[in-house]
């Protein structure tokens, strides 16, 4: 038998016999089932084996059992006969048991009866209760299978029947509320009274609609509110309250109570918006609105009237204000965007209640941008070094400017407005690039100031700016042929012939960082001129300290390293001799200084005075420069020459300086278009006064005084000879004796023989020749005579005739003939002639003829140099003709005496008759 531990049956192994080993129960386990083994003792041994079940058959050995042991029961009194009570329940674990069910004790008068019912015990009302009589009863059930049985306890209590229902003391109740008042407030108690006794009294008061506000306490009736109230939402509440017993069946009574809830200031202000956004230009006038701010108030009355402020919020530093009534924003006064671009207001809605209430609420303002701000560049000026010769379109500089204003506002343009000529550079209209468009040269320019603008139209900002080159060696040193003028005067003083450094060679190297060296290439071989080749000085040769004038051409060169440079420098040494000193004048030429009369002037104020004087160039020697220093701050340089005159040869002969004055006083004009430099008037003399005796006449001559240190310009150096006015006292021509004092009539000797009238005058005579007779001694014959030069006047060409004599061809205009004279001019107005002067200083006869239509006007004038002082002139004043002189003294002008000369009778000024 195969078989585990527990197992309730057993085999007999020899005869096969099973048994029951254990008790068998039906109600855990009813059939079983297993294998058996029969095996023999052979060898090998042989088995066979068989399935066996057993079915366990039921025997009543299990009492029936309620499912629960006791049960409870209400009962109202008035229930009817044949009422279900209650079920009650028992299990019989055998199988096919029947169990019945009969109330064995306490069913005192047979009240109520049992029955079998679907496997359970219903108990049942059988007689009418009395609650009065019994009020419990205490039943006891039985459970039998018919052999076993088990009891339960039933309690069955009897209940009051409910006759009277609740009556509440009002119909309607009213009562007021404030808002405010918080859950858990008290409303009302509201009471109902019933007139049964027990649980049939006990009355609970219940709201027939939920209203959420309040609540009533159901066994009190008292009314309380459980959440906040709102007037603004709802200004009354009517609740139906009931009040109901506990009875079966429950009776009821209804009252209605009225909550009429009064208000209190208990709502904020609330704006429309959380946040209100506003904008407005910069530039608007103040009191210029912006937006408008809305809040309303639920409450009612005073609390819900609002008035707006930015008392205790944010005003933006006062540049807002707010209207109380309408809620306006204005601007108070003028906003600039570039301080504040941007306002965080914080105004308030207030009501009027008591306490008031107060909401804020966030105005943002954005100010919006006009241009009214100028660009502003970060300097005034500029300072941009850039090396020379940098490629073309190079970026040089940025120059920027910034705008305080935005957008379209703060666009700048930038261009180049002045210096810029020629186009050497280019401004990014734009960027602010500054870009050089053409070659950069440090020595043709080293610097470039421009104005440049930047433009926010209509605004605009100027800078200066200095583009300054860096230097490079890229140039050759810059030498130009130069002349060494030494005017040597020989005296016995010591220390007169310079020794010391007199100049330095005039070479400039455009590269300012480049060192120069000199040396003479040719020319020099007798040391003539000592050189140091470091620093360019030069000196002169102590061989050089002679009476010999002296002319030498030599080559100089300058090198800087890399390029080198030769030109000519010529040597002059001019001997000053006291005849050259005693025959010179000293002109006077104004706004000038030494450097620039040097060069490039000296050249052309020679030709210039050699074409006045008809002489050559070289005969006019210039020994002086020297600046006028008793001018005050007037620039007038005094020069100092004499003129060899053309003819002269061996022992030459000097002009005069009376005659030097003279002439070059007289060509002033064509001196100045020349030499382009203005020559004022003289300066008055040493013989203004007249201090030679008798008929002597005094001459201003120049001594020498001292040599000064050379003059350096960029082509010259020139040694000037300081000279000193001193005077000579000569006797002029007409006046002869020991003194000077007797005159000579020249006319004694007939010197216009018979062709010609001798006129005598002061210092000379003149000849008035005869008809067809000319020549300065009436010596010509225009009949037998042959052609002379200057026989023919103003430029007329002489011709001779074949049968003798000669005749003069006029040039084109009012000239005479027979020699083309001209004694006859007309003026037109603002213009005159000028001759020679008038040196006659104690007598002059003086004829001339003339006719104008002019009522005033100047005839003839004869006076100084210098256009000061004595004066004769002869002029038409008021129709009349009138002589003036002056011959005054002292410096100051003096009263001029006059004269009238009477006109023939019949002859009117102005007129066409002749005078």
């Amino acid at each position: 038998l195969e078989t585990g531990a527990g197992f309730p049956f057993a085999i007999n192994n020899s005869t096969g016999w099973i048994v029951v080993a254990s008790e068998l129960d039906r109600e855990a386990v009813d059939f079983y089932s297993f294998g058996v083994e029969a095996q023999d003792q052979g060898n090998p041994p042989m088995a066979s084996s068989a399935s066996v079940s057993v079915t366990v058959l039921d025997v009543n050995d299990n009492s029936p059992e309620f499912t629960q042991r006791e049960y409870g029961a209400r009962l109202n009194e008035d229930a009817a006969v044949g009422t279900s009570v209650l079920t009650v329940s028992a299990v019989d674990r055998d199988a096919n048991s029947v169990i019945t069910y009969q109330i064995s004790s306490g069913n005192t008068r047979n009240r109520f009866s049992i029955t079998s019912q679907s496997g359970g015990g219903l108990i049942s009302l059988a007689l009418p209760l009395d609650y009065k009589l019994e009020r419990q009863y205490l039943l006891t059930i039985a459970a039998s299978d018919g052999t076993r049985q088990d009891t339960a306890q039933v309690v069955i209590n009897v209940t009051d029947a409910n006759d009277n229902p609740p009556v509440f003391a009002q119909d309607r109740y009213r009562v007021s509320l404030r808002e405010d008042a918080p859950p858990g407030s008290p409303v009302l108690n509201v009471s109902a009274s019933d007139a049964d006794a027990g649980k049939n009294a006990r009355i609970t008061y219940l709201m027939e609609d939920s209203i959420p506000q309040f609540r009533i306490a159901a066994d009190t009736g008292a009314v309380t509110t459980q959440m906040e109230l709102d007037y603004e939402d709802q200004v009354s509440y009517t609740l139906a309250i009931t009040a109901r017993d506990n009875g079966i069946p429950q009776k009821s009574d209804t009252t209605y109570l009225e909550i009429l809830v009064s208000d209190v200031n208990d709502n904020a202000p609330q704006f429309l918006r959380d946040s209100y956004q506003g904008s407005i230009y910069e530039d608007v006038p103040a009191f210029t609105s912006v937006l408008q701010v809305s809040a309303t108030d639920r409450d009612s009355g005073l609390n819900g009237r609002v008035f707006y402020t930015f008392q205790g919020g944010d005003d933006g530093d006062g540049d807002f204000i707010i209207e109380s009534t309408s809620g306006i924003v204005r601007t108070l006064r003028r906003l600039d965007r570039e301080n504040v671009p941007f306002y965080a207001l914080r105004a308030f809605a207030v009501d009027k209640g008591v306490p008031a209430k107060r909401t804020p609420v966030e105005i943002q303002v954005t100010v919006l941008d006009v241009n009214d701000n100028p660009p502003v560049f970060e300097r005034d000026e500029f300072d941009i070094f850039v090396e020379e010769n940098s490629p073309i379109g190079l970026v040089v500089a940025r120059i920027t400017a910034t705008d305080p204003d935005e957008g379209t506002n703060a666009q700048i343009m930038y261009q180049i407005v002045e210096g810029n000529i020629p186009e050497v550079f280019q401004l990014d209209i734009f960027s602010g690039e500054l870009t050089a468009l053409a070659d950069l040269d440090y020595e043709s320019k080293a610097e470039y100031v421009m104005v440049v603008q930047a433009t926010s139209a209509p605004l605009v900002s100027r800078a200066t700016v200095h583009v300054r080159l860096r230097d490079a060696n890229d140039n050759s040193p810059q030498l130009k042929n130069f002349e060494i003028l030494f005017n040597n005067y020989i005296t016995n003083r010591s220390g007169s012939f310079p020794g010391g450094v007199i100049g330095r060679i005039p070479a400039h190297d455009p590269d300012v960082s480049d060192s120069l060296t000199y040396a003479f290439e040719q020319g020099n071989e007798l040391n003539l001129v000592l050189l140091d080749p470091r620093s360019g000085d030069l000196r002169l040769s102590p061989a050089l300290d002679n009476n010999r004038p002296l002319e030498a051409v030599m080559r100089v060169s300058v090198s800087d390293g890399v390029h080198s440079a030769t030109a000519q420098c010529t040597l002059r040494v001019t001997v000053i001799t006291d005849e050259m000193l005693s025959n010179s004048i000293t002109l006077r030429l104004a706004d000038m200084s030494q450097e620039r009369f040097l060069s490039p002037l000296l050249s052309r104020f020679l030709e210039g005075v050699a074409a006045v004087l008809a002489t050559p160039r070289h005969r006019v020697v210039l020994f002086n420069i020297q600046t006028d220093t008793d001018v005050g701050t007037a620039r007038i340089l005094n020069v100092s020459l004499s003129v060899l005159l053309p003819a002269s040869g061996h022992g030459a002969r000097f002009f005069s300086s009376e005659e030097l004055q003279e002439r070059l006083y007289l060509n002033r004009s064509l001196l100045a278009a020349i030499s382009a430099q203005r020559v004022l008037p003289f300066d008055d003399n040493i013989c203004l006064r007249e201090p030679c005796e008798n008929y002597m006449r005094c001459v201003s001559v120049l001594q020498f005084d001292s040599s000064a240190p050379f003059l350096a310009s960029d082509t010259i150096l020139f040694r000037p000879i300081h000279p000193v006015t001193g005077l000579r006292c000569r006797c002029p021509p007409g006046f002869t004796g020991d003194y000077c004092e007797t005159e000579i009539d020249l006319c004694y000797s007939s010197p216009c023989g018979s062709n010609g009238r001798c006129r005598s005058r002061e210092g000379g005579y003149t000849c008035e020749c005869h008809e067809d007779f000319t020549g300065e001694r009436c010596e010509l014959s225009a009949r037998g005579g042959r052609c002379a030069p200057g026989v023919c006047r103003n430029g007329g060409t002489c011709l001779n005739l074949l049968v003798g004599g000669f005749r003069c061809q006029c040039p084109p205009g009012h000239y005479e003939k027979p020699f083309c004279a001209m004694s006859t001019r007309s003026f037109p107005p603002r213009s005159f002639l000028t001759f020679r002067g008038l040196r006659q200083r104690f007598h002059f006869t003086l004829a001339l003829t003339f006719a104008t239509k002019e009522r005033d006007g100047l005839l003839l004038y004869n006076g100084r140099f210098n256009e000061k002082h004595d004066f004769v002139a002869l002029e038409i004043v008021g129709e009349q003709v009138q002589l003036t002189f002056s011959a005054g003294t002292g410096t100051t002008l003096p009263r001029p005496g006059t004269a009238s000369p009477a006109l023939p009778p019949g002859h009117r000024v102005p007129g066409t008759a002749w005078h």
